[in-house]
């Protein structure tokens, strides 16, 4: 049997918005309730995942960054570009 890995912080992509619903569940249980207590870095474009899963944001353009506590202004601001 392989031991699950261990890690303090997750940089995940867009996987759990891929596959079938069950994928999706079992990605959903393994993320954000079996590691609720890891660290997390999720890359996504959509908005609903952010305001779903995230505390903050960083939105990229032009090789710069920002970081926003507010959800609501970081999905107004990602809208415009």
């Amino acid at each position: 049997m392989i031991a699950p890995l261990k890690f303090e912080c997750f940089l995940i992509d867009e996987v759990i918005l891929v596959g079938d619903q069950r994928f999706q569940q079992k990605c959903h249980f393994e993320l954000f309730e079996n590691r609720q207590h890891c660290a997390m870095i999720l890359a996504t474009h959509s908005l609903e995942v952010m305001k779903s899963f995230c505390s903050s944001a960083l939105i990229l353009k032009d090789g710069r960054g920002k970081v926003f506590a507010d959800l609501e202004l970081a999905a107004n601001i990602y809208a415009t570009l």
